[in-house]
């Protein structure tokens, strides 16, 4: 039986500034409120011999290990975690959604990732987020209501993997959601917190204002019971019918009425965009880091292509000899960031629509561009720029404006087999678009688009296009040692999702961190020049001396997310966010 640890861990508070604004794109996006929460967690993190599942709720993860104890795979479990997910934190994922699975199927040896990422309706021009004058929306008035909700892609995946890998039958995975819909669940401190913190956007819709809010119109309490007999209807329907279901009929024609009927701000989806909705198998994108292969999810994810490079450039630094007490450390991960984020700004989109660089992870490029890092003070901004990796076809390309902000959750799971799945699933921002349909929030992905298609006739890569798959930045991740699978992560955060995940790998690999030990690390984040420092976390000398070394520095509440599992040879460790609700639970 597992052994368990529990961690009480205090109540995160708002960061304090210190330093000047970043990029102005970024202080745009900085100034939306991404999902947070200022609750205590309570977080369980353990051990286990047979199997094990890390997710962001405990319902979740339980469901997952139900399915697992029934001798189901983890595809299998997959669906049932998901599904419960999709209920229980509605603000971060669901079937209205997205999602990116890595997959390792033990009976064969192999890695493959799914992709089932949102698209944008055939009707969408890439002047989708410009006004009348031709200047970028506002965050807000793109997200609220249907113009920013792309094609769900979650059911297609589920289907996908479990057609793929699946052991248990269909219809049996959507057990513990439905009942848990019918029943009630107790609303979480995080749920409240973030129902009461998104009140005035969130209560501006009808379906949701009904479901998130009591009578009396006040934010539904902490512990109150949560009944959701929509998403039974709607979870009933798919399981019985299979994905089919939600790409065509009532529920499909539920979804394109509410988003093009929005009175406010409507979308363009139509019935025909379900029908085309395709979930892909694709190939892992892969780099070797100090004799491990970590994988990930590659295009429309600029997940491990940019992990990649950041740990690629880092690579010809000793990391471990340094250790994460020391500001030399953060200065080689920070600047690697930095040129990592300025090629996947230029380079990185959905590659069915776009050429991309087929050199960006080249590890001569990537020696070329490390160099620049051997130096003793930070990088100007004169110094980040876009590299010329290697070509097939070059392609002139500009960098792009966009937002990107989290609504997402991560979840692994290891079965009994040794099966590995590790899941990133968003809706994007924190309670999506705010529509509801059949029980579920829509998703406002479309906003992962860059808002400006062009300048001075020159393309953005992941610009608007007709059935195009936004760029993400989700980073799902196996790191395989020998061909073996021996840690398995992921995060939510927006764009900082990247370093929140190549932070966990390094603490790892480098600094021999257990997998809690490594989440629990605190988060020196710098994408684009200033240097995101967690708060109330020690690191204030850390931030004297960044500043000290020509950084601009933040205080920040980054609220990650990061679940994973280590692989052992005798047994399985878990890691839960204590930022978060999460659990890590197993046999």
């Amino acid at each position: 039986m597992m052994s368990n640890r529990m961690i009480r861990v205090a109540t995160i508070s708002l960061f304090l500034t210190a330093g000047a604004a970043p990029l102005a794109a970024q202080q745009a996006a900085d100034a939306v409120q991404p999902e947070t929460a200022t609750e205590t967690a309570t977080t369980t993190v353990g051990s286990a011999k047979k199997h094990m599942v890390a997710a962001a709720n405990r319902h979740a993860a339980e469901a997952g290990l139900e399915v697992l104890r029934a001798g189901g795979s983890a595809a299998d479990a997959v669906v049932a975690v998901q599904t419960v997910l999709g209920l229980v934190e509605p603000q971060s994922s669901g079937i209205g959604g997205g999602a990116f699975l890595v997959y390792y199927d033990a009976e064969s040896g192999k890695l493959t990732t799914f992709d089932g990422r949102e698209t944008a309706p055939k009707a969408a021009k890439q002047n989708l987020f410009l006004d009348a004058d031709g200047k970028p929306l506002k965050f807000f008035q793109a997200v609220i209501g249907g113009r920013a909700v792309g094609v769900p892609g979650t059911v297609r995946l589920m289907e996908a993997v479990h057609k793929r890998h699946g052991k248990l039958e269909w219809r049996s995975l959507f057990d513990t959601a439905t009942s848990l819909a019918r029943d009630g669940f107790a609303v979480s401190p995080r749920l409240n917190a973030l129902i009461t913190r998104d009140s005035a956007r969130l209560s501006t819709q009808e379906a949701s204002r009904s479901y998130f809010f009591n009578d009396a119109g006040a934010p539904l309490a902490v512990g109150a019971t949560l009944k959701n007999p929509a998403y039974v209807r709607t979870l009933d329907t798919i399981a019985s019918k299979g994905a089919d279901a939600f790409y065509s009929g009532e529920i499909a024609q539920d979804i394109v009425d509410a988003v093009q009927n929005h009175a406010g701000n409507p979308g363009l989806l139509s019935i025909k965009d379900f029908a085309a909705y395709t979930a892909k198998e694709r190939e892992a994108v892969c780099i070797n880091y100090r004799e491990h292969d970590v994988c990930g999810m590659g295009p429309p994810s600029s997940g491990a292509l940019t992990v990649g490079q950041i740990l690629g450039l880092v690579s010809h630094f000793e990391l471990a000899s340094m250790g994460p007490k020391d500001p030399e450390s953060w200065r080689i991960i920070g600047d690697a960031s930095r040129l990592a984020f300025a090629d996947r700004g230029r380079y990185m989109a959905d590659s069915d629509f776009v050429k991309m660089p087929t050199g960006l992870l080249d590890r001569d490029y990537l020696a070329g561009r490390a160099k620049s890092l051997r130096r003793r003070t930070a990088l100007g901004k004169s110094d980040v720029a876009a590299g010329t990796p290697p070509w097939k076809k070059a392609e002139f390309r500009i960098d792009g404006f966009n937002y990107e902000l989290p609504s997402t959750s991560h979840f692994v799971i290891v079965d009994e087999a040794g099966n590995v799945a590790s899941m990133t699933t968003s809706i994007e921002n924190g309670f999506g678009s705010r529509l509801m349909s059949g029980g579920f929030l829509l998703n406002n992905q479309l906003t992962d688009f860059s808002f400006l298609p062009s300048k001075d006739g020159q393309a953005v890569a992941n610009k608007v296009e007709s059935g195009k798959r936004p760029r993400s930045s989700m980073s799902p991740t196996i790191i395989l040692k020998d061909g073996k699978p021996v840690h398995a992560l992921g995060s939510p955060g927006g764009s900082r999702i990247i370093p929140y995940v190549a932070k966990t790998i390094i603490a790892l690999i480098d600094w021999k961190m257990t997998m809690q030990e490594a989440i629990e690390l605190p988060h020196l984040v710098n994408r684009f020049g200033q240097y995101d420092i967690e708060a109330d976390t020690g690191s204030e000398n850390l931030a004297l001396s960044l500043q000290m070394l020509g950084y601009q520095t933040k205080f920040r509440n980054l609220n990650s997310g990061l679940h994973g599992i280590t692989i052992h040879a005798d047994r399985l460790e878990g890691g839960a966010d204590p930022r978060r609700e999460g659990v890590a639970i197993g046999d």
